[in-house]
């Protein structure tokens, strides 16, 4: 699980945004209660409390990690998945938007609308289509039912 959070979120939140602030202008946010600040906040929370509650899901539920080479035994359906169907991905979209408020950075923005973009492509072409194959019409049911990235209102119940 370390090896698959130090790879994947790791860089995509803590690497790429160093390197890109390192070569953009930026300015950190004023710590007064404005409402970008209570904004950034609320991002920064949400962000980190999906993706820990995702972690946790796939290790204990799931028995594996989001990295490729070690893909979970059981679809999830439970906890925030029966909301999104990628609530990990939508806790590092929530943590991205985040860092581009807390330094003010335009670079950062467009990183992580670029970010967006590629998973929403990525998603349906390749890792929907392995999930079918792992989990066919359990999957195939849940997809239909569970929006891929912001969340339905009520909770899905598998039928």
């Amino acid at each position: 699980m370390l090896k698959a959070i130090l790879i994947l979120p790791f860089n995509v939140l803590v690497t790429i945004p160093a390197v890109i602030l390192y070569f953009c202008q930026f300015d950190i946010i004023s710590p007064e209660l404005s409402f970008k600040f209570i904004l950034m906040l609320f991002l920064l929370a949400l962000g980190f409390f999906l993706v820990i509650w995702t972690m946790r899901l796939f290790a204990a539920v799931g028995k594996g990690t989001p990295a490729p080479w070690d893909p979970i035994d059981k679809l999830i359906v439970t906890g925030p998945y029966a909301y999104v169907r990628n609530p990990m991905l939508s806790g590092v979209f929530c943590i991205l938007f985040a860092e581009a408020l807390f330094f003010q950075s335009q670079a950062l923005l467009i990183y992580a609308l670029i970010f967006i973009a590629i998973n929403a492509v990525y998603f349906p072409l390749s890792e929907e289509k392995g999930l079918f194959k792992r989990y066919g019409k359990d999957y195939a049911e849940y997809k239909r039912n569970v929006p891929r990235f912001l969340p339905r209102l009520t909770p899905y119940r598998k039928k």
